[in-house]
């Protein structure tokens, strides 16, 4: 009896000896290390970073203020091109996008967003003085001629087609820079982005402009609503981000902090995460 007693003891430690501890989740080891790393695209005002390294735009500095609360107090950006943000995420590169991503169904089915933390419409950045008369993608879709400039990876590029836009007609590039530069030089006619990066491209470059913001692409609202990306298995992260989100927006710290960026509370969001998944 002794005998199979032991035998038990023994075979109940290896069991338990074999089973591994419970790994801590992304939120418990960002709060146990204070930092963690969020995925940004360099597209003003959305996620940047300035020339003496500051990590900056709506999306990081709403993610600094949300984290803070939460207890993580260090933020450390990771640079990626926009299209490789979602694979940046899953691949583990760093633990958010924070880089003002639109919230749609295609990019749901991949991975799981917060709340929008704002709504925004489309403009156009032209040579100065619109000497083609672009007011938005009809203006491409009717002019065979035209060559419109979108950022690899974002809507811009779906807009087009809905509108009719030829795929000849359109150049993808890899990040704002190369946009401002092509409709510079003339290699495209317009480029297409949110009116706040048009409004901002403008205002830096020289020999461009923007055109009148507009909110329909061929019927269909294109208000944007942009919020922080997060992986499937992140749930205790997002949930917590969105708990201190919706104390966050709108208040008066908020506005304050988004206001020299050009939101504010103009640019609030109207629609949830839900809707914006379900494409309403």
């Amino acid at each position: 009896m002794a005998i199979k007693s032991a035998a038990v003891l023994a075979l109940s430690a290896a069991t338990f000896a074999a089973v591994p501890a419970f790994a801590q989740s992304t939120l418990e080891k960002a709060k146990a290390d204070g930092y963690i790393r969020v995925g940004f695209a360099n597209e003003a005002p959305f996620g940047f970073a300035t020339p003496d390294g500051k990590l900056t735009g709506e999306a990081p500095e709403v993610t600094k203020a949300v984290l803070a609360k939460m207890g993580i107090a260090q933020v450390d950006g990771v640079l990626t091109e926009f299209g490789s943000l979602i694979p940046g995420l899953k691949a583990g590169r760093f633990d958010i996008i924070a880089a003002g991503m639109f919230i749609n169904p295609k990019r749901c089915a991949e991975i799981n967003f917060s709340e929008p933390s704002y709504g925004i419409g489309q403009a156009m950045l032209v040579q100065q003085g619109n000497p083609k008369g672009v007011k938005d993608y009809s203006s491409i879709k009717d002019n065979a001629d035209l060559k419109l400039a979108v950022m690899a990876g974002a809507v811009e590029s779906g807009y087009a087609k809905d509108a009719g836009v030829a795929q000849e007609q359109i150049v993808s590039l890899p990040d704002q820079s190369s946009l401002v530069a092509a409709v510079q030089s003339g290699r495209a006619d317009a480029a297409a982005l949110t009116a706040l990066s048009i409004a901002d491209m403008a205002k830096k470059a020289e020999g461009v402009e923007s055109t009148t913001p507009f909110g329909e692409v061929a019927g269909k609202s294109v208000k944007g609503h942009g919020g922080f990306g997060f992986r499937k298995d992140d749930t205790d992260l997002l949930e917590a981000f969105n708990a201190e989100l919706a104390k966050f927006l709108g208040s008066p710290e908020h506005i304050a902090l988004v206001e020299p960026l050009g939101f504010g509370k103009d640019y609030l969001p109207n629609k949830t995460t839900a809707q914006l998944c379900a494409g309403e």
